[in-house]
């Protein structure tokens, strides 16, 4: 029989906040995280902004590892999934290690690799010792490696690398690998970091806002890149309830697709989308009238914003007007692999609150963007299920569902 899943604990890494209630609150009152970047030269670009992690200092989350022998996006990880199992008033060397795994997702993995791959070959050092180890201290897998390492937890363990839906896909991983009975505990979520190879692609790719992220907003010019990390614990919820932990909600269901269309454009109709949709609600068992809250995917860009509204339109029906919708990557920016697991954090903690988070910068409507985007301002509401979305290149889709747990 299959097993309730819950989240017990949440860890969110942003340039809002480090930790749940300080992300929460400044993520309730609105407050942008975007800035000028400083830990990389932005010179040769025509924006210098994002939502980048200041003060950031790893130490303090670390008790076996060194920090300097991994890549920020696995720091980044590492301090999240400590927040998380705090969270959850979990202490790893309580835990059942062998039964307890990690999954995690990325865009980029730790992208300083290529840096320094590229650093050596143009100071001719390629011969040199160290560059091997550069390569195996920043391959994608480590992020999860160094997570279970830090931790102690000898049981599941995967990085999965499908973009910005990379959050919700390894949520789902562990959904499932909790829900069968191959873990009895998981930490999942996603991790990403600053670096010049991804910032210098999406500014090739004219997809970079010059100041300002406002999704669904009519003079909406591209997305903000960002970083940083979201960590959620998932146990049964007979074994939450046995040791009294907090639950923020259960997990109803996912819903993962390709759009099989073009590696970076988004199906002119929504198709895929709205099937990830879809099937997540089936899997739920619920239909769109159920749905208190969507966590729009929402970047910001002219294409992604009207076709993401198309897809809503497309699995909700006269529905899609009545559920509240919004972007949290207007104040964060785009945080790539890290951007659905934080949204995650959001969706199960505001079946907990009733309160959901604003669309900031919305200023004038778009008539294809005609949804309730939630403008400006966060909203107090009863909140029993929402929807978490997220749509990346290569067409990969995913909507993980949380609920209020009623019994």
């Amino acid at each position: 029989m299959r097993r309730r899943v819950v989240v017990t604990g949440a860890g969110v890494v942003s340039s809002i906040g480090l930790g749940r209630q300080p992300f929460w609150t400044n993520l309730m009152d609105g407050r942008s995280g975007i800035s000028p970047v400083e830990s990389m030269d932005t010179s040769e670009h025509g924006f210098h902004r994002g939502g980048e992690v200041k003060g950031f200092t790893p130490g303090p989350w670390f008790r076996r590892l060194d920090p300097g022998c991994m890549g920020r996006a696995s720091q980044f990880g590492v301090a999240a999934g400590r927040m998380a199992l705090d969270d959850a008033g979990l202490d790893p060397l309580e835990v059942d290690a062998q039964s307890a795994g990690v999954a995690m997702g990325t865009t980029s993995g730790e992208p300083e690799y290529l840096r320094c791959f590229d650093d050596h070959l143009v100071a001719g050092t390629l011969d040199k010792a160290g560059v091997e180890a550069d390569l195996l201290r920043y391959l994608a897998h480590t992020i999860a490696a160094n997570i279970a390492c830090e931790m102690g937890f000898g049981g599941v363990n995967t990085t999965i690398p499908c973009a910005c839906a990379a959050g919700n896909y390894a949520i789902a991983y562990a959904f499932d690998a909790v829900g069968s009975g191959r873990a009895d505990l998981m930490m999942a979520g996603g991790a990403d970091a600053f670096a010049r190879v991804p910032y210098t692609g999406f500014a090739r790719l004219g997809a970079v806002a010059p100041e300002v992220c406002r999704p669904f907003d009519r003079n909406r010019k591209g997305m903000i890149p960002g970083e940083g990390a979201a960590v959620l614990v998932l146990e049964p919820l007979e074994h939450a309830r046995r040791r009294g932990a907090p639950i923020y909600a259960e997990i109803a269901g996912y819903g993962l697709s390709c759009d099989a269309y073009h590696m970076t454009s988004a199906h002119p109709e929504g198709a895929g989308a709205a099937r990830a949709m879809t099937s997540a609600l089936a899997q739920s068992g619920m239909g769109p009238e159920d749905v208190s809250y969507i966590s729009a995917h929402g970047t910001g860009t002219a294409s992604n914003d009207r076709l993401e509204t198309i897809a809503v339109k497309r699995a909700f029906g006269e529905s899609a007007y009545r559920a509240p919708i919004s972007s949290i990557k207007s104040m964060l920016g785009h945080t790539m692999g890290a951007a659905s697991a934080i949204e995650a954090a959001v969706c199960a903690v505001a079946i907990r609150e009733n309160r959901i988070p604003p669309t900031m910068n919305f200023e004038e409507p778009d008539p294809e963007c005609d949804l309730d985007y939630v403008p400006n301002r966060a909203r107090d509401c009863d909140v029993r299920v929402t929807m978490s979305n997220a749509f990346a290149f290569g067409g990969a889709n995913s909507s993980v569902i949380f609920k209020r747990i009623e019994g």
